[in-house]
């Protein structure tokens, strides 16, 4: 059977899992009265199941800040979550151990309603699915994101963006914001260092720029139509995705294609996985970077993984003063009013903001 939720549509024998090691084809002959332990919908015994729906590695809260989203909800608190598995294999993976496990005897069961009373519990704002893909574990994704909703929690999905177009809108329904990992800008190095290739991930960009009610791109500024808000983050690794042509091509296709609206992070690198030779992106590199998107005309760029409260403020696009202060993952200063605007000129901020932390 083929499993169409990614790019991949892998053909997956009986009885076996597809690239991402948690998508399994589960099939079984109609006139046979037996369940597998890992069916977890009574409707649902013949095709292909997530053996990882309801089990995670733990829950975990964290600031969004931490996503990285700095313009959804500053300084709240989010509920973080994930599982094993995915549809990509980054040789420079921060989280190998999970990202690659098939061993899901090591979860802990978490049902959507358990997922949100938690939430609830650590006066959390929003539930993020992260740590792993979601992608691959979508049927868990969408009922907790329903089930959140319904409580009056938001929804983030921290994802690669390798998704198949089709599924685009289903993923999606019940997220209010995302972060996507956008790897390079060169589809030679999705395919050497990530075993994919870049034009899924662009299509994914595409697409939320049209659903978002912030950007120029949007085409949901009708009130029947649901925006969601995201951003987007390049793990800057030396010598390999990080020249000043790179970076310009990026900024130029995310300026026209995305809008000048939607941040970009700029995150530094640290030897990991099977790059572990490589070492640790300098902090110039991130500065060089962010000053080429902003002479590009992007409003709102950011460094990540390094010492740079500069490269983490959040600055009024029209007067430049700092409006949203940050040191590391905590919000130290916050000027945005009732309105979304900056306290200092009355210009409107991007994104999802409250009038007080």
């Amino acid at each position: 059977m083929n499993c169409t939720i990614c790019p991949r549509h892998c053909l997956i024998p009986v009885g076996k899992s597809g690239y991402c090691g948690v998508r399994r084809n589960w099939y079984q002959d109609s006139s046979s009265n037996t369940t597998n332990e890992n069916n977890f919908k009574n409707d649902l015994r013949n095709g292909i199941f997530s053996i990882t729906y309801g089990k995670n590695t733990g829950l975990v809260v964290d600031p969004v800040e931490k996503k990285p989203l700095y313009h959804f909800y500053p300084g709240s608190k989010t509920l973080s979550l994930g599982s094993i598995g995915c549809n990509l294999d980054c040789k420079f993976c921060q989280n190998s151990s999970i990202s690659r496990s098939v061993d899901d005897s090591v979860l802990v069961k978490y049902s959507p309603l358990e997922v949100v009373a938690a939430a609830q519990l650590n006066g959390c704002r929003s539930i993020a699915f992260t740590y792993n893909e979601p992608i691959i574990g979508l049927e868990y994704v969408i009922d907790i994101a329903k089930e959140a909703h319904q409580a009056g929690l938001q929804t983030i999905a921290v994802t690669n963006g390798y998704i198949a177009q089709e599924w685009l809108d289903k993923f999606f329904e019940n997220i209010d914001a995302a972060n996507v990992d956008l790897k390079s800008f060169s589809d030679d190095f999705y395919r050497e260092y990530c075993s994919a290739s870049i034009e899924p991930v662009k299509e994914t960009l595409c697409y939320l720029a049209k659903k978002n009610k912030n950007s120029t791109k949007n085409n949901c500024n009708d009130n029947s139509k649901r925006g969601i808000w995201f951003e987007v983050t390049t793990l800057l690794i030396p010598e390999l995705n990080d020249s000043e042509r790179e970076i310009a091509e990026l900024s130029d296709w995310f300026f026209s294609e995305l809008g000048a609206e939607i941040p970009l992070h700029f995150s530094a690198f640290r030897p990991a996985d099977r790059l572990r030779s490589i070492p640790p992106t300098p902090a110039k590199t991130l500065f060089r970077s962010r000053n080429i998107a902003t002479a590009t005309g992007l409003k709102y760029v950011y460094t990540g993984n390094i010492d740079d409260t500069a490269g983490q403020a959040t600055y009024c696009p029209q007067c430049k003063q700092s409006i949203i202060s940050r040191n590391r993952f905590n919000v130290t200063e916050y000027l945005v009013d009732e309105d979304q605007c900056c306290r200092y000129c009355g210009q409107t901020i991007a994104g999802e903001f409250e009038s007080d932390l």
